[in-house]
């Protein structure tokens, strides 16, 4: 341990000390007494408490001290570091409100400070680290992604903006699989047409995700059961124009094959557009 880190625990552990004495806590046991007052201490002795909370796990305590620095030095460069840490410990704690809060008054109060870039990304991962299944509600996917388009737009040299546009490719596949889900839902009950509507969506909308082969293969598969037999060749066509070496392509294939068909575009409709997309090299 360096010299400069020994007198940051020390004085960590004066304030623990300090603060102990002055009575009881109120929080539990191993919580930080939060009813004491620490206008007696320096903003840097209250962040180093802070840090000190966070070594130790106690991630709401820490974002409790940082807090106070923003409430009793509110003009001070410790209150600006104090914010940004007070939305990393909420986040790590997986207190996403809280944690979105700080965050978004950091931008509000330094948008041209350095760490801008790490308060929009966290806020970002406020929304992203909650989506964990395809079946739940995407408004959370979406207000991701609005705020991951935050960080690739706003900040595109930091070292943030990789990992936003990989989690950007991320939740835009979940949005795809969402309308996959639903779209499989509706083809195993025989509503075609509604189907039809999901897939669409895919292969229209998200095209660049990994769910439109299988969009384009369910397609096939629903215009046949519908007898729309030019949909589902010109579908065919597009699947093996992009995608001949997958599984979807060879089951849409066995499917127009075995009713005497072939996959070719035919006739003048929304697939036969992407189709003309997919050859000029517009599409995907």
């Amino acid at each position: 341990m360096t010299v400069q880190a020994m007198l940051r625990w020390v004085l960590a552990l004066c304030l623990v000390a300090s603060l102990s004495a002055c009575g009881g806590s109120t929080g539990g046991a191993g919580s930080a007494d939060r009813t004491q007052s620490l206008e007696a201490f320096t903003p840097q002795q209250i962040f180093e408490r802070g840090e000190f909370e966070l070594e130790r796990g106690r991630n709401d305590d820490a974002a409790w001290f940082f807090s106070e620095i923003e409430r009793l030095y509110p003009y001070s460069s410790w209150a600006r570091r104090a914010l940004i840490m007070q939305a990393y410990s909420y986040h790590i704690g997986q207190d996403y409100p809280n944690s979105r809060s700080a965050a978004q008054r950091y931008i509000d109060f330094y948008p041209a400070e350095e760490d801008a870039a790490y308060a929009q990304y966290l806020l970002a991962l406020s929304y992203y680290d909650q989506i964990d299944e395809v079946g739940r509600d995407q408004g959370l996917t979406f207000q991701a992604l609005q705020a991951l388009r935050g960080v690739i737009e706003r900040y595109p040299d930091s070292q943030y903006a990789d990992s936003a546009i990989l989690k950007f490719d991320l939740a835009f596949d979940h949005l795809a699989g969402k309308e996959m889900e639903i779209g499989r839902y509706y083809l195993r009950r025989d509503h075609f047409t509604a189907a039809i509507n999901r897939f669409r969506v895919v292969v229209e909308d998200f095209q660049t995700t990994t769910h439109t082969a299988e969009a384009l293969h369910r397609l096939v598969e629903a215009y046949l059961s519908l007898g729309l037999t030019d949909e589902a060749q010109t579908a065919g066509a597009i699947l093996g124009f992009n995608y001949q070496s997958t599984v979807w392509y060879e089951d849409s294939f066995s499917l127009l094959t075995g009713r005497g068909l072939e996959p070719r575009v035919r006739g003048d409709n929304w697939l036969a557009s992407i189709y003309r997309q997919s050859v000029k090299g517009e599409w995907l």
